[in-house]
């Protein structure tokens, strides 16, 4: 039920960390792929991944949360994006748009995944915005 004020907080964190990626794509990812020219698919996905974790780890940084929660939400962006290089380098489809398609399909649940496995971090934590030096 959304009444109950941690999982407003839950909801709360995995949207703002959603559009710290968006930012991140719209900000850095076009951008970078525009000025140099990345044509290759891998580092076209590779530079997607990238450019929406580093604004995201940044986001949860500044929110509080320590080195840990962050690495754990890295590894749910980056193991999505070694799984479609994989179909990638095998040959199963070279679509850049599905590639990315299935990226981003499987990054958001990857990271619910990782946020429900470290609940009391997503619903206890309080986001007033000191970063944590741990």
């Amino acid at each position: 039920m959304l009444s109950s004020s941690p999982t407003r907080r839950f909801i709360r964190h995995y949207a703002e960390m959603l559009l710290a990626m968006l930012a991140g794509m719209l900000v850095f990812g076009a951008p970078i792929a525009l000025l140099l020219d990345i044509e290759a698919p891998a580092l076209r996905l590779v530079n997607m991944a990238v450019t929406m974790t580093v604004p995201m780890v940044a986001w949860m940084r500044y929110r509080g949360h320590a080195w840990m929660p962050c690495a754990e939400m890295t590894a749910a962006m980056v193991v999505p994006t070694l799984a479609v290089l994989g179909l990638l380098w095998t040959g199963v489809t070279d679509d850049l748009g599905a590639l990315m398609t299935i990226e981003h399909a499987t990054m958001f649940p990857s990271m619910l995944l990782a946020m429900l496995l470290r609940r009391d971090e997503y619903t206890g934590h309080d986001h007033r915005g000191a970063a944590v030096t741990a």
